[in-house]
């Protein structure tokens, strides 16, 4: 049962003191299994929740009028906090000032350089690198053999992003770009744990992965900038995009969006498909029909971007997978002034968590909010979601900028391998979900490939 409301704030677990110990126990408490926690919260307390840390205060929304209040219709008031933007012990000691990691007017520049790199007609040229790459990886698979698709997921969807973003191969520096990408999911749970200035292990390690990422980013980025060339890819969009006064990026600039691409583009949509396959894996009456539609529509050739269309089924499959497992289950926010939403007060510098893990899963939203369903998505059940009852990109004017590259990967990519192999989850291996700033398989994801041989079509007449 809710307690009741305390000075007009929403119900909420216990607050939490001033102790340094305290505070400390109660964050790697959380931190242990935080979606049983949070979602225990919403069981409890409700969808909009409230306590304090240390005199902070702390929410968690998993209520899309809530949700709407924060990134829409306050989304000025609401931006990114420290955990984002700090340099020393938030996402931005990483990514620098990129569109993750930056607000206000400089955001908004950002954004519109950005922008035109993701516009359809210059995504849509991507889409036979990536199924050729995803060619290239099934070929090294064997029918039978035991593969941690995870790994397989991570380093397939690199090599896209490699060429996509630096017309390059990423080949030889996929190990640097996996350590780096494995430090800041550790490191960004971590960092308020201890004082910024200790030299952790894992804060050395940090800085060394840092060091090796922008000695790649920053060779692409002169190399570009010596030969001049535009060759297609996203790099060349950020080197010679122009503000309205004319003025291009410095190399820091192009620098910080290219990480914030490399580090984000590549991870979360392997995470997409982990999750797909993990859930395929268990409703085999969803992967039956999805076979069906890749037989019937593709008839064995390779997907192209005017195939997309063409596959309204797989697209279910990959928008169900994202509700179920989000692979960004929380988003946060602090507002940069005293402000109401919803009737609840909510004090400048609060932390706004945003659950969207819970959203996605809200017993008053969904019908069996656990139950891996992808006929839900049919445009007649589709229309009957609430707006923002289903955010895997954010939403407002900061949703996900690579949302449409993503969405087109995800469907190119499950198409190809789904087309040629079946996965099999390893009998008695134990997934477990491991929510850091995304959520991916703690302990990789050991599957069976097995070889489809593509159902043949119905003879006509």
């Amino acid at each position: 049962m809710a307690r009741n409301t305390k000075n007009g704030f929403p119900p909420g677990p216990p607050n939490i003191g001033d102790g340094a110990i305290e505070q400390y126990l109660n964050y790697r408490s959380f931190l242990d299994d935080p979606l049983t926690r949070v979602s225990n919260w919403v069981a409890e307390y409700g969808d909009i929740m409230h306590y304090t840390v240390g005199g902070r205060h702390q929410y968690f929304i998993a209520n899309p009028e809530m949700i709407r209040e924060i990134l829409v219709r306050q989304a000025d008031i609401f931006i990114k906090g420290p955990e984002y933007t700090s340099a020393k012990a938030g996402l931005a000691r990483f990514m620098g000032r990129g569109l993750v990691t930056s607000n206000g007017a400089f955001w908004k520049r950002q954004r519109r350089l950005v922008q035109p790199a993701f516009h359809t007609g210059r995504i849509s040229a991507y889409a036979d690198t990536m199924v050729a790459y995803t060619l290239q990886r099934l070929a090294q698979w064997r029918s039978g053999a035991q593969i941690d698709v995870d790994k397989e997921m991570m380093e397939l969807t690199l090599m896209i992003v490699g060429r996509t973003l630096f017309d390059a191969d990423a080949s030889t520096t996929a190990n640097q770009v996996k350590k780096a990408v494995d430090v800041v999911q550790k490191a960004s749970n971590t960092a308020t744990l201890l004082p910024h200035w200790l030299p952790t292990p894992l804060r050395i390690r940090s800085r060394r992965a840092n060091a090796a990422l922008d000695k790649i980013v920053y060779g692409f980025i002169n190399e570009r900038r010596a030969s001049g060339e535009d060759r297609g890819d996203l790099l060349s969009m950020l080197l010679l995009s122009r503000d309205e006064d004319g003025a291009r990026m410095s190399d820091l600039e192009v620098r910080d969006e290219a990480v914030t691409l490399f580090l984000a583009g590549h991870e979360t949509t392997a995470n997409a498909l982990n999750w797909t396959f993990w859930l395929l894996a268990q409703n085999t009456e969803a992967e039956a029909r999805l076979y069906a539609e890749l037989d019937a529509v593709l008839a064995g050739a390779a997907p192209t971007f005017a195939d997309i269309r063409r596959l309204p089924y797989t697209e279910m499959v990959i928008k169900e997978a994202m509700r179920l497992m989000p692979p960004v289950w929380s988003i946060s926010r602090s507002p940069r002034e005293d402000t109401v939403a919803l009737g609840y007060p909510i004090p400048a510098r609060s932390s706004v968590q945003i659950c969207i893990y819970c959203v996605h899963r809200h017993p008053e939203i969904w019908q069996e909010p656990d139950a891996f369903l992808p006929e839900r998505w049919q445009a007649e059940r589709a229309s009957a979601i609430p707006r923002y009852a289903y955010i895997p990109f954010g939403a407002g004017p900061r949703v996900c900028i690579g949302n449409s590259f993503a969405m087109m990967e995800a469907t190119l990519l499950l198409a190809t391998i789904a087309q040629h192999f079946q996965l099999r989850l390893i009998p008695g291996a134990q997934i477990v979900p491991q929510p850091y700033i995304t959520m991916f398989p703690r302990d990789g994801l050991p599957m069976r490939a097995r070889r489809r041989v593509p159902a043949p079509l119905a003879a006509a007449g």
